[in-house]
């Protein structure tokens, strides 16, 4: 699968890279735990993807580059998570978000043949489609009291943040526990049209503002990648980072200061690119039916 990696990346002359593993700035998302190998000055973070490299790298110059790498995240053990995992990521100059959803369901579908259940076919569904489909819920606009009725359906609770109407958190737990379940069948499903507060470092959509030019690929209700069409405007990056480390302060987790050099390369000009990154560990998990995620690594997962 890594040398079918390559393959596929050489063929369309995508060139590698290769990134700092410790890195000076962890990341803000409030979604991710963050492995700290210096809690001294100064701090130095174990990456959590090579993102804020990569981008680094196409603000200087880069033409469409990928990686093939490990990547850490804290407090991530169980059937589908593992703190070290396998990254693929990688980023093409002009493409829409349609293109690069159909790259990333490409590179997919080839690895796919080297295991006991290839993938042919693909089908794409917006994120509010799939919410009413599964839920009954419009994510756009249902309220409180419906997102909690949902939830109580299904017996989840979202009183996560004591005294706080986290709207972006409820939608990823109802998410995970409701609508991404739902997408089976052997076929990747291509969810697009998120919500802007689910935007996360893509852009919005210039022609409808609401919306995020983001999707995620599914297989057995797997996420196996997400992509964008990348954020290149430094101001609403900064907005951004100081959302997350106010959501991350009302759900006490500890607080990380903004990549200043991120920033800095948006300031220098970030072409227009669109980025994905996949999870090699996890298409090996669901296109060979494997139970457990650490059962797909060379040694077991330190505990």
């Amino acid at each position: 699968m890594l040398a079918a990696t390559r393959q596929f990346f050489a063929g369309r002359k995508v060139l590698e890279v290769e990134t700092p593993v410790l890195c000076a700035h962890g990341v803000t998302d409030p979604h991710i735990a963050n492995i700290s190998v210096n809690p001294g000055s100064p701090a130095r973070w174990l990456r959590t993807s090579p993102e804020y490299h990569m981008k680094r790298l196409l603000a200087a110059g880069a033409g469409d580059i990928y990686q093939i790498g490990k990547a850490f995240r804290d407090g991530e053990a169980g059937r589908i998570h593992q703190p070290e995992f396998t990254m693929i990521e990688w980023y093409r100059h002009g493409f829409s978000i349609e293109e690069m959803a159909q790259d990333t369901c490409d590179l997919i579908i080839e690895l796919s043949d080297y295991s006991s259940h290839p993938v042919v076919k693909t089908e794409r569904i917006s994120y509010r489609e799939a919410f009413i489909r599964s839920s009954g819920l419009d994510p756009f606009t249902a309220s409180s009291e419906e997102m909690r009725a949902a939830a109580a359906r299904y017996s989840v609770s979202l009183d996560t943040i004591a005294g706080r109407n986290d709207r972006p958190l409820w939608l990823d737990l109802l998410a995970g526990t409701i609508v991404y379940p739902s997408l089976t069948g052997n076929k990747l499903w291509v969810v697009d049209g998120f919500p802007a507060d689910q935007a996360m470092l893509a852009r919005l959509n210039p022609a409808d503002p609401t919306v995020a030019e983001r999707f995620e690929v599914f297989l057995h209700g797997v996420e196996l990648a997400n992509g964008f069409r990348e954020l290149r405007d430094p101001v609403e990056q900064a907005a951004r980072f100081t959302t997350d480390r106010k959501r991350r302060e009302w759900a006490g987790a500890p607080d990380i200061l903004p990549d200043s050099q991120l920033l800095a390369a948006l300031e220098a000009g970030l072409p227009d690119c669109a980025g994905v990154a996949v999870g090699l560990d996890r298409i090996l998990l669901v296109t060979n039916e494997i139970a457990e995620l650490s059962a797909t690594m060379s040694f077991a997962p330190v505990t």
